[in-house]
């Protein structure tokens, strides 16, 4: 399965971005998604996930901003951010497995990464 992770720029304090991960596989519903992230000297943080059947987490620091879906019609990912902040910068990740879903980056498959910076 390939990722294509996309939608990431500059924007200010308070913005909104909606980051889009593209994937390249008919049985796009059997898979559990995520997004991490990682700011530069900082390990890999777990984002959101959303398993087969809709179901959703979120860490603490992005719950009741960020918003995860999905649309299997046409196999994407989404992870809608509001109210940024400058500690949201990092580049983000999206990653997919077909047999766990986790908060840890275990994942089986992972995109490339699209850069998030938001300005003070």
């Amino acid at each position: 399965v390939q990722l294509q992770a996309s939608g990431g720029g500059l924007v200010q304090t308070g913005d909104s971005l909606r980051l889009s991960c593209a994937a390249s596989t008919s049985t796009f519903s059997n898979y559990a998604l995520a997004w991490f992230r990682q700011a530069p000297g900082k390990e890999r943080e777990f984002v959101a996930a959303i398993n087969w059947t809709g179901g959703t987490y979120y860490a603490d620091s992005v719950k009741g901003r960020f918003t995860i879906s999905r649309e299997n019609a046409v196999n994407t990912m989404y992870l809608q951010m509001n109210s940024l902040k400058p500690e949201d910068t990092a580049l983000y990740y999206c990653a997919a497995d077909r047999v766990l879903v986790t908060t840890n980056p275990q994942y089986a498959y992972w995109g490339q990464g699209t850069q998030v910076t938001v300005s003070s």
